[in-house]
């Protein structure tokens, strides 16, 4: 479906699915950006930090291309840094504070895993620029869900305390993954046009990797409370706003900077 052809509900909602993409990675990438210099071995610093980056480049291509479409004349930039918190459309997961370094894997597990599969979807997508933006992001994904798997095992079939801690990460973030799975209005007519992917049919592959994975650390299997949900209509906790200060501090402050 080219962007040309698209009356402007469509543009619209599928400049709303971009936001919703750009935005997932986007405060993830910077959430993990907080782990610099503090984890707990420099090859899991470097780690983190590569994640990071990763997930910054695949928001500015999708932030790049939902200031395209949506026509207003904002480019990835603005809509990163000239937001604010109501605006913003990712899902509640991301936004979530690191804790301790088990919470932060058990966070990447979980949203890498979705990911993954997500983005393997969305290469097919009609779209071209959608396809393309998965095509390269799946290979960076694969990865992260791969580091993050293996250190939910080397953390759960551990120490005693390790173990404890990969619990209780795990424990944090079961509420948040139903929203990742949430197909709205918006999303179901983009699938029906063929853009956008069916979240929902990617929930039993999810379970699947989850559960194995997590039985091979030896962990509790999921037990998912009742779904926390409100990200995607711009709903935050309070995490969200402290981490956007942080965030949009330099272009805020000095409006006119140029590097």
């Amino acid at each position: 479906m080219a962007t040309e052809a698209q009356d402007p509900a469509q543009r619209q909602a599928l400049a709303a699915f971009l936001l919703r993409m750009g935005d997932d990675s986007l405060v993830l990438g910077q959430r993990l950006t907080e782990w610099c210099g503090h984890a707990p071995a420099l090859e899991v610093d470097l780690s983190l930090a590569n994640i990071g980056l990763d997930l910054i480049g695949q928001a500015t291509l999708f932030l790049n291309l939902a200031g395209r479409i949506e026509g207003e004349g904002r480019d990835g930039d603005s809509l990163a840094f000239r937001r604010d918190v109501l605006a913003f459309r990712n899902c509640l997961m991301v936004e979530q504070p690191n804790g301790d370094f088990a919470q932060t894997i058990a966070r990447q597990f979980l949203f890498s895993t979705f990911q993954l599969a997500h983005l393997e979807a969305l290469t097919e997508s009609a779209h071209p620029g959608i396809a393309e933006i998965a095509a390269k992001a799946v290979k960076e994904v694969r990865y992260h869900a791969d580091l993050a798997a293996d250190w939910v095992i080397r953390l759960g079939d551990g120490t005693e305390e390790s173990r404890r801690r990969m619990i209780e990460g795990l424990d944090w973030f079961w509420r948040f993954v139903d929203e990742l799975f949430d197909m709205d209005g918006l999303e179901t007519m983009l699938f029906e046009l063929g853009v956008a992917s069916d979240r929902a049919a990617l929930r039993p592959a999810f379970d699947a990797t989850v559960t194995r994975i997590v039985s091979e650390a030896t962990l509790p299997l999921p037990v998912y409370p009742r779904g926390v949900r409100g990200g995607r209509a711009g709903h935050h906790s309070e995490h969200l706003g402290h981490l956007l200060a942080v965030m949009q501090y330099l272009p805020r402050t000095y409006p006119d900077a140029r590097w």
